[in-house]
C-alpha cells in the first residue's frame, strides 16, 4: 500500500500539469517563440457572465483580499469627470495588482472593466483560462507576437475599459521598468483617454514565488493606490513621444504616495520626479527597499534614502 501511494507521489511531482515550456532558462535565448492562436475569451464579457462575476468578485473575492491586506484609495473623484471607455495603465509588482484595481473602482467602472493578461501565463491551461477570465475578466495578449482570439482594440470598440500594465510582466525586485508602447498606441488608436494608476505595497505583500499574501509580524500588509487625471495624446505628439508622458505621470504618481501631492507636483513641474526604476545599487539593496508596506516608519525611510 505504501509503495503505491509513493508511486502515485512520484507520478505526480513528474507529471507536467500545465503547458508552459519546459526549456531550461539558459537556453530560452536560442529557442525560438511559439506562435499558436489562443482560445476565444468573448464569453467572459456576456450578460451571464457578468452576472456571475458580480457575485464571485463581491461575495468570494473581496472578502477574502480584504481579510489578507489593508488599502487606501485616493483620486477616485477623477472617474467621476469622465466617461468610460478609459485605459488604465498602472505599475506592476504582483498578482495583487489585479486586484487591488478593480476592487478600488466604483461599482459601474468595475463591472465594465477588462484586464489584459499574458497569455503564456494566465491562458496556458483552460483552468487557469477559465478562471482568470471569469473572476477577473481577462483577455489574452501574447507578449510573442502569436495569433490572438480577441485584441485589446476590439474590447475597447465594445465599451469595455482596459487594465494594462505597460512593463508587460511583473516586477522582480518591486521597482518599475520601462514601458512598453502598447497602452500608448491604442491610446493613440482608439481616441481613448490614459488614467494613469500607481500602487505601492503589492511586491512586499506578495512578490514573485509567493503564492499568498504576506503577513507583517501577523498583520495585514498595507496597500496604497491612486488614480490620476487622464491625458490624451497630443495635436501631432506620435505614440513613440506619448508613451513616455504616461510612465512619467505613473512615476509623478509614485512620488505623491511617498511624499505629498505639493511636494510631489513641484518635483514634476521641475522636471526632478524621483527615477521609479530605483537606484542603481545591489540588487539585494534594491529588494530590501520594496520589503516595506507603504505608510510604516521604515518603509518610508528606505524609499525616501535613495533620493538623498
Amino acid at each position: 500500500m505504501n509503495e503505491s501511494i509513493d508511486d502515485v507521489r512520484r507520478t505526480a511531482r513528474g507529471w507536467r500539469w500545465g503547458r508552459r515550456s519546459q526549456v531550461p532558462r539558459s537556453a530560452e535565448a536560442f529557442v525560438p517563440d511559439q506562435r499558436q492562436a489562443v482560445r476565444d475569451s468573448d464569453w467572459s464579457r456576456t450578460k451571464a457572465a457578468v452576472a456571475v462575476r458580480e457575485v464571485a468578485q463581491k461575495a468570494g473575492l473581496e472578502p477574502v483580499f480584504r481579510s489578507q491586506v489593508r488599502t487606501q484609495v485616493q483620486g477616485l473623484d477623477v472617474l467621476e469627470r469622465i466617461e468610460g471607455p478609459v485605459i488604465f495603465a498602472a505599475n506592476h509588482a504582483s498578482h495583487l495588482d489585479t486586484p487591488l484595481i478593480l476592487l478600488s473602482l466604483p461599482d459601474e467602472w468595475r463591472r465594465r472593466t477588462a484586464v489584459a493578461a499574458a497569455a503564456d501565463y494566465f491562458f496556458d491551461t483552460w483552468w487557469r483560462a477559465v478562471g482568470s477570465s471569469l473572476l477577473f475578466n481577462t483577455f489574452p495578449i501574447d507578449r510573442h507576437g502569436g495569433a490572438m482570439a480577441t485584441t485589446p482594440g476590439e474590447v475597447l470598440d465594445q465599451g469595455w475599459s482596459l487594465v494594462i500594465f505597460p512593463e508587460g510582466t511583473r516586477s522582480t525586485d518591486g521597482w518599475m521598468s520601462r514601458f512598453k508602447m502598447g497602452a500608448a498606441f491604442l491610446s493613440h488608436t482608439y481616441d481613448v483617454p490614459v488614467v494613469p494608476v500607481a500602487h505601492r505595497g503589492t511586491f512586499a505583500a506578495m512578490p514573485r514565488g509567493a503564492g499568498w499574501p504576506l503577513k507583517d509580524a501577523g498583520r495585514r500588509r498595507q496597500l496604497t493606490v491612486r488614480f490620476g487625471e487622464p491625458i490624451r495624446p497630443r495635436e501631432g505628439e506620435s505614440v513613440r513621444d506619448y508613451a513616455p508622458r504616461i510612465r512619467d505621470a505613473v512615476a509623478a504618481l509614485l512620488d505623491e504616495d511617498t511624499s505629498d501631492w505639493y511636494a510631489a507636483q513641484r518635483r514634476r513641474a521641475a522636471g526632478a520626479t524621483p527615477d521609479p526604476s530605483g537606484p542603481d545599487v545591489a540588487a539585494w539593496r534594491r529588494v530590501w527597499a520594496q520589503t516595506e508596506s507603504p505608510h510604516a516608519e521604515n518603509g518610508t525611510r528606505r524609499i525616501a534614502a535613495w533620493r538623498r
